[in-house]
C-alpha cells in the first residue's frame, strides 16, 4: 500500500562530515490517475565538524511534496546549525522542528541523522585501522567516561554507563577489531584467563 524509502550517507571532507538523507514515499499501486504515485521526496544535509560533532551547516531541500507552501519550511532547518549531534540532539530536534514548528518529514530526517554521523566516527577510525595508520579513538579508549568513546555513554543498553560496552574496554577489546559480533564480555574475560 506504500513505501517509504530512507537513505543516509556520510562522507568526509576535510575536518567535517557531510551527511546526507533521502526520504521518499509512494503508492506502489498508484498509476498516477486518480492520485500521485510520488507523494514525498525530501532531502537534508548536515555540515559536522568532527572534532565536537557540532553541525556547521544544514539544509533541507524538498523536490516532491503535497502542498506549494511545504518548501515554506525549508529555510527553518538552518535553525540546526550550532546543535552537537551527541547527547540531547534528538530531544533537542523534536523540540525545534516537531508537530507544528516543522515538517514531519524533514524533522525525522534531522533526528534520524545525528545517530549516523556516530556511526560515522567510528567507522571513520575503523578505516584509518585497515588501512595501517594509528587511531586514536580506539588505541587510547578507556572506561572512564572521559575517555575518547565517551560520545557513546548511554546511547543504548551496551553502552550505559558502567554498562558491557564499558566494561569490555576495561579488558582491552577495541571495538572494530577482531570478530564481529563482539563476543559477550563473559567470553572476552574466559579468553583473558586461558592467555594469561
Amino acid at each position: 500500500m506504500h513505501r517509504r524509502t530512507i537513505s543516509m550517507e556520510v562522507f568526509e571532507h576535510d575536518e567535517h562530515f557531510v551527511v546526507v538523507g533521502l526520504l521518499e514515499d509512494q503508492r506502489p499501486f498508484a498509476s498516477g490517475k486518480s492520485g500521485p504515485r510520488h507523494l514525498h521526496q525530501m532531502e537534508l544535509a548536515l555540515v559536522v565538524r568532527r572534532s565536537d560533532l557540532t553541525i556547521v551547516d544544514a539544509e533541507a531541500s524538498m523536490v516532491r511534496f503535497p502542498h506549494a507552501e511545504c518548501q515554506d519550511i525549508e529555510p527553518a532547518f538552518s535553525d540546526l546549525v550550532g546543535m552537537s549531534v551527541a547527547r540531547g540532539y534528538t530531544a533537542a530536534v523534536q523540540a525545534r522542528f516537531g508537530r507544528q514548528r516543522g515538517c514531519s518529514h524533514v524533522e525525522f530526517l534531522a533526528r534520524a541523522l545525528g545517530p549516523v554521523v556516530v556511526q560515522a566516527v567510528t567507522s571513520a577510525a575503523a578505516r584509518r585501522a585497515e588501512d595501517g595508520e594509528a587511531t586514536e579513538l580506539f588505541g587510547d579508549a578507556t572506561a572512564t567516561p572521559a575517555g575518547p568513546m565517551a560520545f557513546l555513554a548511554n546511547t543504548c543498553h551496551v553502552w550505559s554507563e558502567g554498562g558491557i560496552g564499558q566494561q569490555k574496554l576495561h579488558t582491552g577489546w577495541r571495538p572494530g577489531q577482531g570478530e564481529y559480533p563482539a563476543p559477550p564480555l563473559v567470553e572476552i574475560r574466559r579468553r583473558q584467563r586461558a592467555d594469561g
